[in-house]
């Protein structure tokens, strides 16, 4: 068996405007200069407080609260037009294909809370394909190999017959940490040269070349 756990923000989801509001509303409801859009996007991958801790240039003493109200945030924007988590061009059927495979299990691997990726799985119909899935509420920030660890104990997959794929350094270097393959995507948060000094072994411009990349 093999185990190909996917990142969720940039990677399976194209969140961007989303998140870089709901940021914005965050730091403008504690008094805050939002940060500028390249600079919200350069931290998706890691836990909300990591994440803003970074944006505070080291700063965490603010981060918790700046974490509550962008989760505030987020509750209020999914209920507004405008706003949803739209599914990158070939993601929905490449998850089903794989989950097709015998041979293969799926995995989750995320910034995000449960909550936001039990969102997903209700608008994908998605709850049975995956084998684990690993959040930012019961595991330590990317890029610390933790998700990955947790997700091949819950398996039994061996990391030699696994694969990470995400859209940032933060995924590479989780992967590389574990010991498991990592493969980039090109249409996430950074750049493609990026992806492969962290370590990224291939980097696919579709989720057509992903699948070939897999066999």
């Amino acid at each position: 068996m093999r185990l190909i756990i996917f990142d969720v923000d940039g990677t399976l989801v194209d969140s961007q405007n989303f998140i870089v509001e709901a940021q914005k509303r965050a730091f403008l409801s504690l008094g805050m200069e939002p940060a500028t859009r390249e600079r919200a996007l350069s931290i998706v991958g890691l836990s909300l407080d990591e994440a803003f801790t970074q944006l505070l240039d080291g700063d965490s003493s603010r981060a918790p609260a700046l974490s509550q109200a962008y989760r505030q945030a987020w509750q209020m924007m999914r209920h507004e037009p405008g706003y949803e988590d739209k599914l990158y061009d070939g993601a929905k059927e490449a998850i089903e294909f794989l989950a097709r495979q015998p041979q293969t299990m799926l995995g989750i691997a995320t910034g995000k809370s449960v909550r936001g990726v039990n969102h997903m799985f209700d608008q994908c119909g998605w709850h049975d394909l995956f084998a684990t899935v690993q959040t930012s509420d019961h595991n330590p920030s990317k890029p610390a190999p933790d998700m990955i660890l947790k997700a091949l104990a819950e398996t039994g997959a061996d990391p030699s017959a696994t694969w990470m794929i995400g859209d940032t350094t933060f995924d590479m270097d989780m992967a590389r940490s574990a010991g498991v393959h990592a493969i980039g995507v090109t249409w996430g948060y950074h750049p493609h040269t990026h992806l492969r000094e962290a370590g990224a072994q291939m980097v696919v411009d579709s989720f057509a070349d992903l699948l070939r990349h897999l066999g």
